[in-house]
């Protein structure tokens, strides 16, 4: 009787839940409400099916096609039984016994097969073989878990951070009772033991609710080790969350009941109102939906069902709240790096006040706030660690690291708004000498070095670098000014601080080294030589160049025989008007004074620069936005360097080459400066009439005619 008191008292909580949250969409689709008696009857289904025995009543046969699939293909795995406080290397899955990451279901299976057969041992260490890296020496990556204690909550993000990561994930048994004190030696012992092999390699320590508690307590212990840390959740807030109110609860309550707990402890992360969602979106046919919706259940339940004791449980949340009082005990010796990952719908810990506490006392704190995410962060598809941990500057190797597939086509389809407010004209100069329409001119293969004129704050740099990749798949990597890689990491809005377009395209700081790697990985490379003088022009010095004496860049792209293409880009005042420039806020003394400390933080590239060139003085002029206009992009013909770099390293011979480019980047914006008056659909209304009797936004506008 009690077990189908259980069973029951499982599925009515469940099901209130989805009458909640279904009452919720039901303003933004009709379809939840649809597949929300879909999912209640699956979840009935499940009980059904594997329970009969212990329910005691009767329900009609369902419909042959609800019927989950049995004898699913299952995995296999094994894991190392020695003690990993003496054995401190991770044990890695073999190639027959790989774990494949798609979805919340098979993450539900391979927890439950870690649940029911570890060996109950202590604490270890384990790789997944596909988590092996690709890149020598790379940084190494130590995954703590949650309450859990499963060593998979990553599962979903193997892939992606197996390319840049050495892996190594804690795993927690369920019957193992380690104290929370022994832990954190057993994760200090192994940060110190690699850190002595690799003294270089920097170690990253990702935790999730508890886990990063550990990871606060661990960077305490050692603040000599070079610790980068990734906190999501941290439940340094136990204290003031709903959890700590249920501990006394659960001990005065029957056995019968706190059975339950950790399936409301599961609905209250979210995981199952996602799991749902992931598949209804899906789209599939209805009866495939349910087929998929109860299989989706049965994992769900049966991985909870194997922390339903009443010792496990209780033991748990006495980890949790001595893990909160250690860590913030501690956490003002910690010194390294860290990044905080918060979810906004968060029901089990008040996350954004936690955030806002951490980032006063931790000295090297950035937060980041993911709106949609329920407190199982890490099981949300939808969120790119790897672009989480570089757009925020944290991973050491990324300035050449080039940008994954997956990065830039999120970062192109989150930047479509600029081709309704731009909509760029891209024109290039085929080896003939012919302006085409297109990117056709552009050599495809590298290395090859793109040479221009920098508007005002760069802004004709996102339409540009977005149509390189839509038209031609060429990622351009930008030489940038340090500051405006980093210009993001102290933004007071964590939402904003998600978005540096620069760092998730590639862009690396302007160095000669970088340049040189850039141009052996036969890269596409975008310099600047105006710098920050152009980009903070003053006013009346549109489309003047501001290019040093030196030719820089002539000598490197000859040693590699890198193609020189020279370019325009006119376009910023139509969009613009400067109205308070350097001039003008020179004259302010608060200004004045604000400006010094501003430009006396940054990095000064041109100590040796001479004349008005030398002037780099950060500031953010005043800007009035305009009626949005167009902008107009010429690239000139290719100008060879392969054979002549014994040529160019005469300095007369290289001075040459480079009042050509010079020359060829005035001659490209004078061009453009005429032509565009010949345009008329140069401004937004004219071009928004059009598309709205041709195709919609995406059709393509018309220019001026090209000769």
């Amino acid at each position: 009787m009690c077990s189908s008191f259980n069973h029951l008292f499982i599925y009515f909580t469940y099901m209130v839940q989805h009458v909640l949250l279904s009452s919720y969409y039901y303003q933004y689709n009709e379809i939840y409400i649809k597949h929300y008696y879909l999912y209640s009857y699956s979840t009935l289904l499940y009980y059904f099916k594997y329970n009969r025995s212990s329910i005691m009543f009767t329900l009609p046969p369902p419909p042959p096609y609800l019927l989950p699939t049995a004898n699913r293909a299952s995995f296999t795995a094994t894991f190392s039984p020695r003690n990993s406080v003496t054995g401190l290397r991770p044990h890695r899955v073999s190639k027959h016994q790989r774990i494949q990451a798609s979805a919340l279901q098979d993450y539900f299976q391979q927890s439950k097969y870690l649940l029911t057969k570890s060996d109950g041992g202590p604490p270890r260490w384990l790789s997944p073989l596909e988590c092996a890296s690709c890149f020598h020496n790379s940084p190494l990556l130590l995954t703590l878990p949650g309450i859990d204690g499963n060593g998979h909550a990553l599962l979903m993000h193997y892939q992606r951070l197996g390319q840049i990561f050495d892996i190594w994930c804690l795993h927690i048994p369920t019957t193992d009772r380690t104290p929370f004190t022994d832990l954190v030696k057993l994760v200090e012992t192994t940060i110190r033991s690699e850190s002595h092999r690799f003294p270089n390699r920097p170690i990253y320590i990702m935790g999730e609710s508890m886990g990063a508690c550990l990871a606060l307590a661990v960077a305490a212990h050692a603040p000599d080790i070079n610790l980068v840390l990734v906190l999501a959740n941290p439940a340094t807030s136990f204290s003031k969350s709903q959890l700590q109110a249920l501990v006394p609860v659960l001990k005065a309550i029957p056995d019968q009941l706190c059975v339950s707990f950790p399936y409301l402890l599961s609905i209250m992360t979210g995981v199952p109102s996602r799991m749902m969602k992931a598949t209804v979106e899906k789209g599939l046919p209805f009866q495939q939906t349910a087929i998929d919706l109860s299989e989706d259940v049965a994992a769900w339940l049966s991985y909870m069902s194997g922390l339903a004791d009443v010792e496990t449980i209780l033991w748990k949340l006495k980890m949790v709240e001595s893990a909160c009082e250690y860590s913030n005990s501690h956490i003002r010796n910690v010194s390294a790096q860290t990044l905080v990952l918060l979810s906004g719908k968060d029901q089990l810990f008040p996350n954004l006040v936690e955030g806002q506490r951490l980032c006063r006392i931790l000295p090297k704190c950035q937060m980041r706030i993911f709106n949609d995410c329920g407190h199982a962060m890490f099981l949300d598809e939808d969120i790119d660690l790897v672009a989480v941990i570089k757009e925020a500057g944290f991973y050491h190797r990324a300035e050449l690291l080039p940008p994954s597939p997956l990065e830039i086509r999120k970062c192109v389809d989150s930047l479509r708004w600029t081709d309704v407010a731009a909509s760029p004209v891209l024109l290039s100069t085929l080896e003939t000498g012919k302006i085409v329409r297109g990117l056709d001119g552009i050599p495809a293969e590298g290395p090859v070095l793109f040479v221009g004129h920098h508007n005002i704050l760069g802004f004709e740099m996102i339409p540009m670098l977005r149509h390189f990749i839509i038209e031609r798949n060429i990622n351009v990597r930008t030489l940038a000014h340090p500051i405006a890689l980093n210009m993001f990491k102290q933004v007071k809005v964590p939402e904003l601080a998600r978005y540096n377009f620069l760092r998730i395209m590639g862009a690396v700081p302007v160095t000669a080294s970088n340049m040189y790697q850039l141009f052996s990985m036969k890269s596409h490379v975008l310099l600047y030589p105006g710098g920050v003088r152009e980009g903070l022009h003053r006013k009346g010095e549109e489309y003047k160049l501001f290019w040093p004496k030196q030719p820089e860049f002539i000598r490197l792209a000859a040693t590699f025989g890198a193609k020189i293409v020279p370019f325009g880009a006119v376009g910023e005042d139509d969009f613009t008007q400067l109205v308070f420039d350097y001039d003008d806020q020179m004259k302010i003394p608060f200004l004045k004074a604000y400006i010094d400390m501003l430009t006396n933080q940054s990095v000064n590239l041109r100590t040796d620069a001479e004349d008005e060139f030398a002037n780099q003085d950060m500031h953010v002029p005043g800007l009035l936005a305009k009626v949005p206009g167009r902008y107009y992009f010429l690239f000139g013909k290719p100008i060879e360097t392969q054979g002549r770099k014994h040529e160019l390293r005469k300095r007369d011979k290289a001075e040459e080459a480079y009042l050509q480019v010079k020359c060829e980047v005035e001659k490209c914006l004078a061009y453009l400066l005429k032509r565009r008056e010949e345009d008329p659909y140069r401004n937004i209304i004219t071009r928004l009439m059009y598309q709205a009797t041709h195709g919609g936004l995406d059709s393509h506008v018309p220019t001026f005619h090209i000769d």
